[in-house]
């Protein structure tokens, strides 16, 4: 109304009448604003309320079906060890308890990690229990049949005691998996734990009926507590914050939620509590600008709470998505998870079992990555790992699946082809793409790769996904032992293959502890041949059943198992020892690369030769160049403080390698040693000969001895000697040998040079 207009009102009416006008249109409209707002915010809160509790009804579904989910993997892990032909042979046919424990409890307990493994006879009493990697007397354990009592029962077929809910589940299942009464997984209570009880009938599948030897077979159980470590694994798998078991009378903190286990009987096990998200309440508290701005205007609210419910929609749908995204899929790499390409290969299975094309699962394991972590940390281990799946990507097609199962271990399937030429030629392009250098943070980072093939088709009778994984695991086992950098397909011999690696590796770890090793001396002599200027440790494993193992058979089991860090310790103690018998000589020790790498390895030579009274400059560590590899800076620390206690060091296999000429500008070495394949070819290839002439040339240039490895004849001796070396060891100068015989030489030197004299005249 305009000034005008208000002039022209009549003066003479009452004041009151207009406020009487004000308060019949405001009132009403205020009303009907502060209902409308009120109503919003009610809406607002109710649904922001109900956001929270969907969101935490999903959250307690997803922890359940995981909880149950874990007791079938279990399930699944025995039964692919124990429902075989050969379990049935060594556990009902013919006894054989050091098959038991070899498989069951390595398989089993090493690597599945169960707690416990039993097995009970058709009179349902423990005949077999295993404990770690060791079998224990299974009467430890008669107190605790009655808490095994319900799974025997029910694979047995005797449900009258068997918990109703069980039997349910069980009827159900049955449908969908015809031999699901011989096999069956609880959770109870287990000497005062919660845990995954399964059992399984020892008969392979095509021995299952409805009674006769379902009755009397032998039943293996193991039980799987649900321990921190479980739930740790579900936490991460579900993204569930601080997931936690908690006392029965504990009161739950405020703003967390509690869930009870329970048993088939309904008895409580154990609470776990979490921290649930509330996607309801952060979308709430982002509405709050538009519900003031909704102040303005009535017509504004209408369109603010459309806006909230649309927003509020789309946010519980985007967090059950990224929900079922982060539960598949590995955060670091965007890769899918083990959990993802599990279900993927148990579908590829079946589909060729139904007549679907074959395919093969190519298991790979990067070599020296932890080195990577402990030397230039884990962000750095990270982008690696960053860098490794975009080549995976970039060498394999679109509809192969690349998958990461953890740390630094991949998979994938592919249905390229199964002949081993293209199973080869696919391998080989994925290591060739893998081991090329990375440029990351400034580092160059050289790594290798090792791949385990296993082929599935028509005629392949895996089972399920963990028996596949099992077998590519076996040939990726094969292909870390062959030198790494390689692929290897499975086949049935490398099964006990394995079992006799680990047998040895078990054997080699007795030996080290025992002391059951030796070690033996190489001389080395000056150009002339007739003074010993030094020996060579060598180590010897004289095996009280299988006699002497070579060097070139256990060392590289000692590295694989990670026994080489124990092995070079007790040789380089016992070399310092043996060394002050004499003390006009240098001994020389192999330094492995996982040993030099460890970042206590300066500490632990300076420790030893302390506490053996040996003259630093008396030892001499010989390193190769793939100890440098990658590592280039850390190697470099080690070197020179190496060097300031007083210790020489050897380039060992000198020309085999990289043979970078920055190695020996860099690091400070006291010698460099010829190769024996060289000094093995210069009668015969005049390029070895220049090999090695370039080689004392190098040497001498900078300063530093040259010692030539593997001289046998005298031709050799006499050419090296020509060339300039310093020293030399072979054969014609002497074999390795007990520490009394170089004691009994370097007291009777021309002795032994008569002796070598005929042994170059019969070699000649």
């Amino acid at each position: 109304m305009t000034a005008e207009a208000r002039a022209r009102i009549d003066t003479t009416v009452p004041a009151r009448n207009w406020d009487r006008v004000r308060l019949s249109l405001v009132a009403p409209i205020t009303i009907v604003v502060v209902v409308a707002i009120v109503c919003i915010v009610v809406a607002v809160l109710t649904s922001a309320r109900r956001a929270d509790e969907v969101a935490l009804d999903h959250e307690r579904n997803l922890l359940t079906r995981s909880i149950a989910d874990h007791g079938e993997r279990i399930l699944r892990e025995l039964e692919s060890v124990a429902s075989t032909a050969q379990a049935y042979r060594s556990i009902t046919l013919t006894p054989d308890e050091e098959w038991i424990q070899r498989r069951l409890g390595l398989w089993l307990n090493q690597f599945f990690d169960h707690d416990f493994v039993f097995v009970a006879n058709s009179s349902d009493k423990l005949i077999y229990a295993l404990l770690g990697h060791s079998s224990v007397d299974p009467r430890w354990f008669n107190s605790i049949l009655p808490e095994l009592a319900p799974t025997l029962n029910f694979v047995r077929g005797r449900t009258g005691n068997t918990p109703e809910k069980a039997v349910r589940v069980a009827s159900l299942r049955q449908k969908d998996d015809p031999k699901f009464g011989t096999r069956v997984s609880l959770i109870q209570q287990f000497l005062g734990r919660p845990a995954v009880v399964a059992a399984v009938l020892v008969l392979p599948n095509d021995r299952l009926n409805d009674g006769g030897d379902n009755k009397i077979a032998p039943i293996a159980l193991t039980v799987r507590f649900i321990d921190e470590e479980v739930l740790s694994e579900i936490a991460g798998r579900l993204q569930l914050a601080n997931l936690r078991k908690i006392g029965s009378t504990e009161p739950v903190p405020d703003g967390d939620n509690s869930l009870d286990l329970t048993d088939a009987y309904g008895h409580s096990l154990a609470r776990l509590a979490w921290t649930p998200r509330q996607p309801g309440a952060e979308v709430a508290q982002s509405v709050v600008p538009f519900i003031v701005v909704a102040l303005a205007g009535f017509a504004l609210l209408a369109a603010i709470v459309f806006g909230y419910m649309r927003r509020t929609t789309a946010t519980l749908a985007a967090n059950e998505s990224s929900m079922r995204y982060l539960a598949m899929h590995d955060s670091l790499s965007g890769l899918p998870n083990r959990n993802y390409f599990s279900d993927r290969l148990e579908a590829l299975i079946r589909d060729i079992q139904n007549g679907g094309a074959p395919a093969a699962v190519f298991y790979i394991d990067l070599d020296h990555f932890k080195d990577v972590n402990d030397t230039l940390g884990h962000p750095v281990g990270d982008e690696l790992i960053r860098n490794v799946t975009l080549r995976l990507r970039g060498t394999l097609r679109e509809e192969d699946l690349v998958a990461r199962l953890g740390g630094d271990e991949f998979a994938v399937i592919s249905n390229l082809g199964t002949d081993t030429l293209t199973l080869q030629r696919t391998a080989d392009r994925i290591i060739a793409s893998l081991c090329a250098p990375y440029a990351i943070n400034g580092h160059n980072i050289v790594i290798g790769a090792s791949i385990g093939i296993a082929v599935i088709d028509q005629r392949t009778d895996y089972g399920r996904a963990a028996d596949i994984m099992r077998y590519a695991d076996m040939a990726l086992y094969r292909a870390k032992n062959e030198g790494r950098n390689r692929a290897c397909i499975y086949d049935a011999a490398m099964d006990a293959d394995l079992s006799n690696r680990k047998l040895l590796e078990n054997d080699l770890r007795r030996a080290i502890e025992c002391g059951e090793l030796q070690v033996h001396y190489q001389p080395i002599v000056n150009a002339s041949g007739e003074r010993i200027v030094g020996v060579e440790a060598l180590c010897r494993w004289p095996h009280p059943e299988r006699g002497n193992i070579e060097p070139a058979k256990f060392i590289p089991i000692a590295e694989h198992s990670g026994l080489i860090i124990e092995l070079g310790e007790w040789v380089l103690r016992r070399a310092c020892e043996e060394a002050k018998m004499w003390p006009d000589i240098t001994v020389s020790v192999n330094v492995s690369p996982l040993q030099f790498r460890r970042l206590d390895f300066v500490d632990v030579v300076e420790r030893i030769l302390t506490e053996t009274d040996l003259d630093p400059r008396r030892l001499e560590l010989e390193l190769t160049e793939s100890t440098l590899l990658g590592n280039v800076e850390t190697a470099e620390v080690a070197i020179h403080r190496l060097k300031a206690i007083g210790v020489l060091l050897a380039l060992d296999d000198f020309g085999t390698g990289y043979s970078s000429l920055a190695y020996l500008r860099r690091f400070p070495f006291d010698k460099l040693k010829i190769d024996r394949s060289f000094v093995r070819s210069i009668e015969r290839a005049p390029d070895a000969a220049a090999i090695v002439h370039a080689i004392v040339g190098l040497g001498r240039g900078l300063g530093m001895k040259v010692t030539a490895e593997g001289v046998e004849t005298a031709e050799q001796h006499l050419f090296l000697r020509a060339a300039g070396v310093h020293s030399m060891q072979g054969y014609r100068f002497g074999k390795p040998g007990s520490p009394a015989l170089i004691s009994a030489r370097i007291a009777a030197p021309a002795a032994w040079r008569s002796i070598e004299s005929d042994a170059a005249a019969v070699v000649g």
